[in-house]
């Protein structure tokens, strides 16, 4: 069995003693599984991750508070709090090598990367002095805009083809200093834009201009666009469905990226209960 799966497994095993997982890619440690609170009802991040196909925000709902944003919602709140811990591995990390790009991906679609990486990228913008980007580079099925409640004019394929400008597509988000490179025009060739030497030239850019990029990328399975991001990025986060994520789709999306840029695991769907011991989701 895989050391990945392995991390898992000893991560259930011993969560009513909220010990950490164990070390899992050569080099680094996997940060503690982000999980959800739930006692009796159905968590709430498997309510969150209940999205299916979300309509595109109407009138009233831009710019208005979306129940996704629960970092920034309930900043004292479990998830809130697992999202800090992360933050907190980060920096460390980043103490030893510079991190400032950070590619969130995961096996499949439907795990929580874009719920994960947006509420990182909102704990990551609250502490102070930090200039924060997330960078939406799932042009297939964007969701990032649709969390945040906004409604982009221009955006990561505008720009990758010299329609817009950097800052003509990037939005801030009311209320807290995080700004968001969205996806507005779906073009024929992702993978050939995130492919490009543009791609890297607005990455390595964005990295000049921001403390903390965050790119919500496609998932790694069956379409090579999280490789290509990835590559761009000075490190990924892997998001992992709780008893959803099958071992063999862990192992062989970890085949596909460089293991050695793994710098956390984001435990996604798990509940918690009453005694604030981990049980299964």
């Amino acid at each position: 069995m895989g050391k990945v799966y392995d991390a898992l497994r000893k991560a259930e095993g011993q969560r009513a003693r909220r010990v950490e997982t164990a070390a899992a890619v050569p080099g680094h440690e996997w940060e503690r599984p982000i999980r959800a609170r739930d006692q009796q009802k159905p968590s709430l991040w498997s309510r969150l991750l209940s999205r299916g196909k979300d309509p595109e925000p109407t009138s009233d709902q831009v710019g208005a508070p979306n129940k996704r944003r629960i970092s920034m919602l309930q900043p004292d709140s479990f998830v809130a709090e697992q999202f800090r811990t992360l933050r907190a591995r980060v920096d460390s990390i980043s103490q030893e090598r510079p991190v400032r790009t950070i590619t969130m991906t995961s096996a499949r679609k439907g795990e929580g990367k874009t719920i994960a990486a947006v509420n990182f990228a909102l704990v990551t913008a609250m502490g102070v002095g930090r200039r924060v980007l997330l960078v939406d580079c799932d042009m297939r099925e964007p969701q990032v805009h649709r969390t945040l409640g906004l409604r982009p004019e221009k955006g990561l394929a505008e720009v990758l083809t010299d329609q817009a400008s950097l800052d003509d597509a990037i939005i801030e988000v009311d209320g807290i200093n995080l700004e968001v490179l969205p996806v507005r025009a779906l073009p024929p060739n992702p993978s050939e834009l995130l492919a490009s030497p543009k791609m890297r030239q607005v990455v390595d850019e964005l990295a000049q201009r921001y403390d903390t990029v965050v790119l919500d990328s496609p998932s790694v399975l069956g379409i090579p666009d999280a490789k290509s991001v990835s590559e761009l990025t000075d490190g990924l986060l892997f998001v992992v469905r709780a008893d959803k994520t099958p071992e063999e789709e862990i192992e062989a999306a970890l085949d596909v990226l460089d293991r050695r840029r793994v710098l956390g695991l984001v435990l996604n769907d798990a509940r918690v209960s009453s005694d604030n011991g981990y049980t299964k989701g």
